[in-house]
């Protein structure tokens, strides 16, 4: 078989994440399949069409679901859960009932599945998993993939850190360091609330929101969306890693240092620090949650530097300084 001949099945193509990985294996020369709500090539509510997609591919990727950037109202929580597990899973019976399934399944997970971790770092070997609302989202995502046999197809949960690139998260951290207000984020007191409960068949947790006195210097994993292209195609090219495979940086920072960094990129020289009781208010107004900037996530990409991956960021100001100009670039275009 050629090289433009292999059949690559992309599912959450339209996110920033999914056009990246989508373009790059169009440029290894793969054919692409595209699954989404409305296809083109398949759609979530046509098994047969799921079927009909992943059947003789070479490799599927699934990036679907919806983005986290939310309040976690009882409905957003809902549709959070459901679109990375019922997904998931229709992908999982199509893969049962093909005649030649794809070798290799990538299917996104998070680095939130770990611990709030500020002691050491988050390995997959000796990583300890977390509890409540984002965590139990992950655990159900994971365990609809490796849910049951497929002989003929390995399977890889990328664990990724916040990515740092077009999307939605990254918007939202560098407005904050051009307000004004983008000062460290501090944990601390504030009214108790239900939303970070647990959630899926197994809910994990006490279903009050966590509090740490952290000083800003909660961690902050991450990774540019050059490095998970990087790293899909690594993976794919390594055929003795599958499980669980961390997607970050091979040094996390910090809180304090993420928003210095980022105000030096945006030429902000004022950063007013934002304790809990002042975030909370202003996470509201933009519709999103505190959780995004006060875990301390820890994440460590042991088994891709094991494997010989590497890195083409590893410095955060130098990767921040490249999404700035990319984005700038593509919307003056």
């Amino acid at each position: 078989m050629s090289v433009t001949e292999r059949v690559a099945v992309v599912a959450g193509a339209s996110g920033f994440i999914g056009r990246a990985v989508a373009a790059a294996l169009r440029e290894d020369g793969y054919a692409l399949r595209l699954v989404g709500r409305t296809g083109p090539d398949a759609t979530w509510d046509d098994a047969a069409s799921l079927r009909g997609a992943v059947d003789g591919a070479d490799l599927l990727v699934n990036l679907a679901g919806r983005s986290v950037g939310c309040r976690y109202t009882d409905a957003n929580r809902d549709e959070i859960l459901q679109s990375r597990t019922t997904t998931t899973r229709a992908l999982h019976q199509a893969v049962a009932a093909a005649d030649r399934p794809p070798s290799l399944w990538l299917n996104a997970s998070t680095g939130t599945i770990y611990r709030y971790a500020v002691d050491r770092p988050q390995t997959e070997r000796d990583g300890e998993l977390g509890t409540g609302f984002s965590v139990d989202v992950a655990r159900c995502w994971e365990d609809e993939l490796f849910a049951g046999e497929l002989p003929g197809t390995r399977r890889v949960a990328l664990r990724m850190a916040i990515v740092l690139g077009d999307g939605l998260a990254n918007r939202l951290l560098f407005a904050l360091a051009r307000s004004g207000a983008g000062g460290a984020q501090l944990d601390g007191w504030w009214f108790e609330h239900r939303r970070y409960r647990g959630t899926g068949p197994h809910p994990t947790g006490d279903g009050r929101p966590p509090r740490h006195r952290s000083r800003g210097r909660q961690r902050f994993s991450w990774i540019h969306v050059d490095d998970v292209v990087g790293a899909v195609r690594h993976i794919r090219d390594t055929p003795d890693l599958s499980g669980p495979v961390n997607l970050a940086a091979p040094e996390a920072t910090d809180n304090r240092t993420l928003m210095a960094t980022l105000r030096r990129v945006v030429r902000m020289p004022v950063g007013i620090p934002a304790p809990r009781w002042v975030l909370e208010p202003a996470m509201w107004v933009a519709r999103n949650e505190s959780e995004l900037v006060l875990k301390s996530r820890w994440v460590h990409p042991e088994r891709l530097l094991e494997s010989g991956y590497t890195f083409r960021h590893t410095e955060l100001e130098q990767a921040l300084r490249d999404v700035r100009a990319a984005t700038a670039g593509r919307r003056r275009a």
